[in-house]
C-alpha cells in the first residue's frame, strides 16, 4: 500500500460517518479524481481483511467491516507502516535498535527474523545482535518478546507498559513541539489531532487549570495512542483497589470529562480503566490552579508533605553546595508543584523526556548539580533512582532561583569604624558612597566599642579609621581624610574575591600533560594521589565513581568537574589534571579535569567559588590556553589573567 492510499484509508478510518472524494481531495493535496481512482485500488487491497469501501451518492465513502480480527490485523499493519517511516535507513546499531522496537510495538502480529533483516539491509546475525538490546530496554517496561518457531517475535505485556513504552520509542524522543506535531500529522488523521488537542483545551480552561506546552503536548499524544489502541481493541487494565484513591481526585473528575467528549466525538466507548489511564497521566503533570489565592505563602498554598519534601530538597542542596536556597519562596513553590507529579510518575512507572537535558548540563552545570543533591535526597527516602531527566527538571528549577541571585547583584556590604566623632564618620560615608556607590553598600557606622555588639556575620568586611584585631571577619584601615591610597586598598578588597580562588588550589595536586585513556583511570589517579598525602580514605574513589554512575560530570568545552557523592576532606580544594589529549567523559569529551572537594561540615560561602568553576566552564578561550601551560606559575598567571578579562 503506497504513502497516499494509506493516508486515505487513515482519514476514512478517523470519520465518524460518511467522507466525499472532494474532502479526501483537500486533505491529500490531489484531484477529487485522483481520488476516486485510488479509492478502487484501495478496495481491492481491502478485500483480503474482508473490508469494503461503501459508496453512496450525495454522502461519500465509508468502511464496511465484516471480520473484527482482520480489522485489528489491518489496524496494526497501518499502524506499523505509518509509525516507522523514517527519511533515511538506519544505519547506526542505536538506530537498528530504535527501529526494532517500533516494529514489535506497532504489530498485533509475529515479525520474523529475516523480515528485519530484509527491511533493515543487514545480516540474521546482526539483528540477532541488536535484539539483546531490545531485551534489556523492553525488559525496564515489564515487556517480554515471544520468540515462536517459524513464526518470529512479538512483544508482550501489560497494555499500559506497552503504551508508555510507545511514547517513549515513538514520540518522545522528538524533542520540539513543532517536531512533535509534525511527527502526529504523519501519523494520526488531522482531524483526530485537532479533536483530541481542543477536547483537552477546552476541559482545562472549564477547569480553571495551566498546563504548560510541553505538557499538553504530552497528555494529547497519550490520548492519541489510547484511541488508536482501544481502536484496535487493546485496553489498559488495572487493579481497581490499588487505583482506588486515583479516584478520588481531582485528576480523575477532570479525565472523566475529558473521556465523554472523547467519546461523543469518535463514537467510541472508552472502559472505565481507560479513565483510570488517562487519571494517571493528569498525576504525572502539573495541574496548576488558576484559582490560587493571592497573599499566601507557600506553606498554606501546597500539601503538606511537598512542602516539607521540597524543604528538605534545599536543606540538602544548602548543606552540600552552599547555595543560600532555602528561603527564595519561588523554589519552594516550583519544587512543591514538581514534586508531586514527579512521585506519581514512578509510582506508576511512567517515563519522562527531558527535551532540554544537553543544554541544562552545558549552561546551568551548579543547578544540575543541585538535581543530584535532590535526587540522593529522594533516593534515601523513597528508594527512587531519579533519571538524568528527572534531575535535569529538579536543574530547572533550582537554575532560575540561582539566575534570580545573580540578577540582584549583589554589592559588598561594610560599615564603618570611626573614632573621631559622627561628624568624621559622615563624611567618610558620603566619600565612599561617591567613590564606590555602585559597588559598596554601607550599612551604618559605629564605635569601635560598640562594634562587638553587632552581628558580623553578613557583612564583607569593616572600613576603620583605627588598628582592629579582634574582628571574625576583614578589617581595611584607611585615613579619616581618605587619601588614593585608602581608595586603591577599599578598591582591592571590593575585587579581590577573584583571587581568594587561589586559596582552593595547590602546586603539589596540579598535574599537567598526562596521558589516560578513560575517565575511570583519571579518577582513579587522582584519588591514589590524595590518598597517598592521607587527605582521603580510601572508600574516596568509590565515592567519586558512584557519583559519575549517577550522571556524568562533563559539561562540555572539554571540562568535567568530578567529585565525591558526599564531602570527605577537612578542606575545600581542587585537584587538577589536564591530559595531552580528550577523552570521553560520558556523553561529552573532557580534557581539562578538576576534582573537586567540598569541606565536610563547613559554613563557608562557596558561591563565588562555583561561579567562577562555571566562568571556567562557559570559557573556551580560556580553556584552550590552559591547556597549553606546562608549569604551576604559567598555570596560574593564564587562571587569574584570563579569567578577570573575560
Amino acid at each position: 500500500m503506497n504513502d497516499r492510499k494509506r493516508r486515505i484509508l487513515r482519514y476514512m478510518l478517523a470519520s465518524s460517518s460518511f467522507i466525499t472524494s472532494d474532502e479526501l481531495a483537500q486533505k491529500v493535496g490531489v484531484t477529487s479524481r485522483t481520488i476516486r481512482n485510488d479509492i478502487k485500488l484501495l478496495n481491492e487491497d481491502l478485500h483480503q481483511y474482508e473490508i469494503d469501501i461503501q459508496s453512496i451518492r450525495g454522502k461519500g465513502y465509508a468502511l464496511s467491516v465484516k471480520s473484527q480480527e482482520k480489522f485489528q490485523e489491518l489496524m496494526g499493519k497501518v499502524s506499523a507502516e505509518d509509525m516507522i517511516v523514517t527519511p533515511e535507513r538506519p544505519e547506526s546499531k542505536e538506530e537498528r535498535v530504535v527501529y526494532i522496537i517500533k516494529r514489535l510495538l506497532l504489530t498485533h502480529q509475529y515479525i520474523k527474523l529475516e523480515d528485519l533483516a530484509h527491511e533493515l539491509y543487514v545480516s540474521r546475525s546482526t539483528v540477532q545482535g541488536d535484539l539483546k538490546e531490545v531485551k534489556k530496554r523492553l525488559e525496564f517496561y515489564n515487556l517480554v518478546f515471544l520468540q515462536k518457531p517459524n513464526y518470529g517475535l512479538k512483544v508482550k505485556g501489560e497494555e499500559v507498559k506497552i503504551r508508555f513504552c510507545m511514547s517513549e520509542y515513538i514520540f518522545n524522543r522528538r524533542s520540539l513541539s513543532k517536531e512533535v506535531n509534525e511527527y502526529l500529522g504523519a501519523i494520526f488523521a488531522e482531524q483526530e489531532i485537532s479533536v483530541v488537542r481542543r477536547i483537552m483545551i477546552e476541559e482545562i480552561k472549564k477547569q480553571q487549570i495551566i498546563l504548560s506546552d510541553l505538557s499538553l503536548n504530552n497528555l494529547v499524544v497519550h490520548l492519541l495512542i489510547s484511541y488508536k489502541r482501544i481502536q484496535a481493541g487493546n485496553y489498559a487494565s488495572f487493579y481497581i483497589e490499588e487505583f482506588s484513591s486515583i479516584k478520588e481526585s481531582k485528576e480523575y473528575e477532570v479525565a472523566t470529562c475529558i473521556v465523554k467528549e472523547l467519546e461523543k466525538h469518535f463514537g467510541l466507548p472508552f472502559p472505565q480503566h481507560e479513565v483510570l489511564y488517562v487519571a494517571l497521566h493528569l498525576l504525572g503533570t502539573k495541574l496548576i490552579s488558576h484559582s490560587k489565592k493571592q497573599g499566601v505563602s507557600v506553606k498554606e498554598l501546597v500539601n503538606q508533605e511537598m512542602y516539607q519534601l521540597a524543604s528538605e530538597l534545599l536543606q540538602a542542596i544548602d548543606e552540600e553546595l552552599k547555595l543560600d536556597l532555602q528561603h527564595d519562596e519561588e523554589l519552594l513553590l516550583g519544587l512543591c508543584l514538581h514534586l508531586k507529579p514527579f512521585l506519581n510518575r514512578h509510582k506508576y512507572g511512567m517515563n519522562l523526556r527531558n527535551p532540554l537535558l544537553a543544554e541544562i548540563k552545558a549552561n546551568y552545570p551548579l543547578a544540575f548539580e543541585g538535581g543530584v543533591v535532590a535526587g540522593s535526597v529522594l533516593k534515601s527516602k523513597y528508594n527512587i533512582d531519579s533519571t538524568e531527566e528527572e534531575i535535569g527538571y529538579l536543574a530547572l528549577h533550582i537554575g532560575g532561583a540561582l539566575e534570580r541571585k545573580s540578577m540582584k547583584v549583589r554589592r559588598k556590604r561594610c560599615v564603618i569604624v570611626c573614632a573621631s566623632g559622627l561628624g568624621s564618620a559622615k563624611l567618610l560615608e558620603y566619600k565612599l558612597r561617591k567613590e564606590f556607590g555602585h559597588e559598596l553598600e554601607i550599612v551604618g557606622t559605629t564605635e569601635y566599642y560598640r562594634l562587638s555588639e553587632m552581628s558580623l556575620h553578613s557583612l564583607d568586611f569593616v572600613i576603620s579609621t583605627i588598628p582592629i584585631e579582634t574582628a571574625s571577619i576583614p578589617v581595611v584601615q584607611v585615613k579619616s581624610i581618605l587619601g588614593l591610597e585608602d581608595l586603591n586598598k577599599i578598591e582591592k578588597t571590593i575585587r579581590k574575591s577573584k583571587h581568594q580562588i587561589a586559596q582552593f588550589i595547590r602546586e603539589d595536586l596540579i598535574f599537567l600533560n598526562r596521558t589516560f585513556e578513560n575517565r575511570k583511570d583519571v579518577i582513579h589517579f587522582l584519588a591514589c594521589e590524595l590518598e597517598k598525602k592521607e587527605i582521603v580514605p580510601s572508600s574516596f574513589f568509590h565515592s567519586v565513581m558512584e557519583r559519575e554512575e549517577i550522571s556524568a560530570t562533563s559539561f562540555g568545552n572539554l571540562v568535567a568537574i568530578p567529585h565525591p557523592i558526599q564531602p570527605y576532606t577537612d578542606s575545600t580544594f581542587w585537584t587538577i589534571v589536564l591530559l595531552d589529549k580528550p577523552i570521553k567523559w560520558g556523553e561529552e569529551f573532557a580534557q581539562f579535569i578538576c576534582l573537586l572537594n567540598v569541606e565536610k561540615e563547613s559554613n563557608q560561602d562557596l558561591k563565588e567559588m562555583y561561579e567562577f568553576l562555571i566562568e571556567i566552564v562557559n570559557n573556551p578561550h580560556l580553556v584552550k590556553k590552559l591547556l597549553k601551560c606546562k608549569t604551576y606559575k604559567e598555570f596560574m598567571n593564564v587562571l587569574f589573567l584570563c579569567s578577570s578579562h573575560s
